[in-house]
This record gives C-alpha cells, structure tokens and sequence, in this order.
C-alpha cells in the first residue's frame, strides 16, 4: 500500500511516499520535474524486502517549501533524518543503515545525501544521474551571480536563446536531442518560472566527486549506475569516468533505454541494482 505522509521541516511541508513493508529502509529521489510517484512501481516487486521513502524535492510534487531559494545538504540530511526518526520512532542512530536511490537530478540529491551520512548508507543506487559532472551552463546560471541574473533574464524574454539554440543546432553543435529537450522546457512560461526556481534552490546540492569515492572506499559502499544506451542527456561515459578509482565498489550497467530508465518495463534491469 502507497502512503502519502507529510514531515514538517522549519516554515515546509515535506511531502513524500512510504510503500512497502520489508525490514530494509531506502530513500529515493525522483527526476527533474517529476514525482515521488515515479518510484512506487517497485512495491509490486520488492516491496515485501524494502520499505521505501519516496521524497517529493522542493519546488516538485506535493512539496510546500517556504525556506527560499536555497536548499542545502545540511537540510536534506536533517530532513531525511527525521523522517526516519518519525517512522521507525526511534532515534536516528538507532537505524542502522539504509539504501540510497536517485534518478536524474535525484542521483545529485543522493550523492549529496551520501556525502553527509556515509556511515549510515549500505548501497547507492543511481539511474542516469546528474551530479557526476559539472554542466557548464547549469553551473553559470546557479553559481555565480552574474549568471544567475542573466539566467532569469532569459526565463523572462527566452527569444534570444531560441535563436541561438536553433542556430547551434544547424550547426550540429548542439544534438537533436538537447535541441528538443531544452526547447520543452523553456517553450512555456510556466515552465521557464519553474525552472528558474528549481535550478536555483537546489544549487546547492554540488556533490564532492573526490571527497565521496574517498568515502565509498573508507566505508566499502557497493555503487550501481544504470544508464540508457540512448540517453543522449547523460551519457553512460560519465560513469565510467566516476568508476575508476572505486571498480571494487562500484558496477555499471547499460541497458536498452533512453533518459527514462526509471520505469516499470525496465524493472527487470533496475532490480538487481538494488538486490544484488
């Protein structure tokens, strides 16, 4: 059974989903404009060994976030911390461990989340994730002020950067499919406001590469990154490049996908991430 519950965090409501009933905790961080629901199709399939926490991020789902534009790791880790506090109802270190499990901008949050809590994670399970690289126009529109400025400029009056976009893609110095992409989510106002605010109240969520494959080793967390053979958002090389270093720890696999690796038909290639 899916349970929606809500935790209150300062001035915030944090919305997110708890299903299945299995003695293993594992908290989970959905994708860039989704839901905690995108998750809840693994209770058919592991929810009698898990017990998942599915969290709608700020500015997504059911989440009412009033503490600005900033969400740091500090407050992901108490937040987490006393969801599970709330639903075990015992003290955070009376929890032994659980499993950390993030798509897209949810593989950021986890990573992030791992950085700040490593002796408490016993797996880290990543599905086409961002944070393992530094995307160059991501971090100009939420680092720095200037660019964060020009950012919501843009938001504002996109025209220019239609221009341009179609432009580099003529080019072929911009693929088809970021081309298609980006033009979805800055086509419609709504849409660009969000954006705005998403980007920049997650900024803060910059995962340490070096600091956390130090801590994956120091703790011996086993790491599963999945990709999309099609993905052409985030590529499967990326996670090569993050594995070396870490190849006892960490496994990657590539199965036949598009960005969308977190879906019901692809269970049969996401179970054994989280099982093995």
């Amino acid at each position: 059974m899916v349970e929606r519950k809500i935790y209150f965090y300062k001035s915030s409501r944090i919305s997110y989903l708890r299903f299945g009933s299995g003695l293993k905790p594992v908290i989970c961080f959905h994708g860039y404009g989704e839901t905690a629901i995108s998750f809840t199709f693994l209770d058919k399939y592991a929810g009698d060994r898990f017990t998942f926490f599915s969290i709608d991020l700020p500015f997504h789902g059911e989440t009412n976030w009033q503490e600005g534009l900033t969400f740091s790791p500090e407050e992901l880790t108490l937040m987490i911390r006393g969801i599970l506090s709330e639903n075990y109802q015992v003290p955070f270190l009376s929890i032994s461990s659980f499993s950390l499990m993030g798509f897209s901008l949810g593989g950021r949050a986890a990573l992030s989340l791992l950085q700040q809590l490593p002796a408490s994670v016993d797996r880290l399970i990543l599905l086409a994730p961002d944070g393992l690289k530094v995307n160059f126009w991501y971090w100009l529109a939420t680092q720095s002020r200037i660019g964060n400025k020009f950012f919501s400029f843009t938001m504002k009056k996109p025209a220019w950067f239609f221009g341009l976009l179609k432009l580099l893609n003529k080019l072929n110095l911009v693929n088809t499919s970021i081309f298609k992409f980006v033009k979805y989510y800055i086509g419609d106002a709504e849409v660009r406001r969000l954006l705005y605010t998403r980007w920049t109240a997650l900024r803060k969520l910059k995962p340490d590469l070096p600091d956390i494959k130090e801590k994956i080793r120091q703790y011996n967390i086993p790491v599963r990154l999945v990709y999309g053979k099609h993905d052409r958002i985030i590529l499967p090389s990326v996670g090569e490049k993050f594995k070396q270093g870490i190849e006892k720890q960490c496994s990657l696999s590539i199965i036949h996908s598009g960005h969308q690796v977190l879906h019901e038909k692809h269970v049969e290639e996401i179970l054994p991430a989280l099982l093995r």
